[in-house]
C-alpha cells in the first residue's frame, strides 16, 4: 500500500483549478506532497495551495529538494501530474528531469510505483504529432493518461470527477 499522493503541478491555466482538487485529495486517504514546475507559479502560488490543504496539517508543499518530506529521496507514492503541459509531457516522454516536480515523475515511472497524467493543452497542442508520440510512450511504459476534454470549441484538463476516479484506482491498486 502506498501511502503519499504526490501532486505534480505544471504552469497551465487549469492550475487555478489546483486548490479545490487539492482539498478534495486530502479527503481520501494518503499523505500529500505538492510540487510545482518552475513555471507553475506564474499561475498559482504554492501559498494558495497550502491553504487550501490548511485544515490537513499533514499534507504539505514542497519547493526545494532539501525539503526533510522528499530528503534523502521522495517515499515510495502514487504520483498525480496535474495539469500537464505540453512542455512536461514531452520533457517526462522524453526522460528529461530537469526540475525537482518531473524528477518526482520520472523516478515513479522508474519505479514502476502508479502515475496519472492529466494532460492539459489547446487544440493545436494536442493535434501535434509530438503530442501523441509522448502519450503513447507513456502508455506503453504503464502511465495513466487523461486525455483533455471538450470544453465548448477548446479543450481543458479532465475534470476533477476523472481525475478522482483515477486517484482512487491506482491507491486501491497499489
Amino acid at each position: 500500500m502506498l501511502d503519499h499522493l504526490y501532486l505534480i503541478v505544471s504552469g497551465a491555466g487549469t492550475a487555478r483549478r489546483i486548490p479545490g482538487l487539492a482539498a478534495t485529495l486530502a479527503t481520501i486517504g494518503p499523505r500529500i506532497i505538492v510540487v510545482s514546475t518552475p513555471n507553475a507559479e506564474r499561475v498559482i502560488a504554492p501559498r494558495d495551495i497550502a491553504l487550501a490543504l490548511r485544515p490537513w496539517p499533514r499534507h504539505r508543499v514542497v519547493e526545494s529538494y532539501f525539503d526533510d518530506a522528499i530528503v534523502p529521496r521522495p517515499p515510495r507514492g502514487v504520483v498525480l501530474f496535474a495539469p500537464c503541459t505540453f512542455g512536461s509531457l514531452n520533457k517526462v516522454a522524453a526522460g528529461i528531469a530537469d526540475n525537482l516536480a518531473i524528477s518526482i515523475v520520472s523516478e515513479a515511472v522508474g519505479r514502476r510505483t502508479p502515475v496519472i497524467v492529466a494532460v492539459s493543452v489547446n487544440v493545436p497542442l494536442w493535434t501535434h504529432p509530438r503530442a501523441k508520440e509522448s502519450v503513447a510512450t507513456l502508455l506503453g511504459w504503464g502511465v495513466t493518461v487523461l486525455e483533455p476534454v471538450p470544453n465548448g470549441d477548446e479543450i481543458t484538463m479532465a475534470d476533477d470527477r476523472a481525475i478522482l476516479g483515477a486517484v482512487t484506482s491506482a491507491l486501491a491498486g497499489s
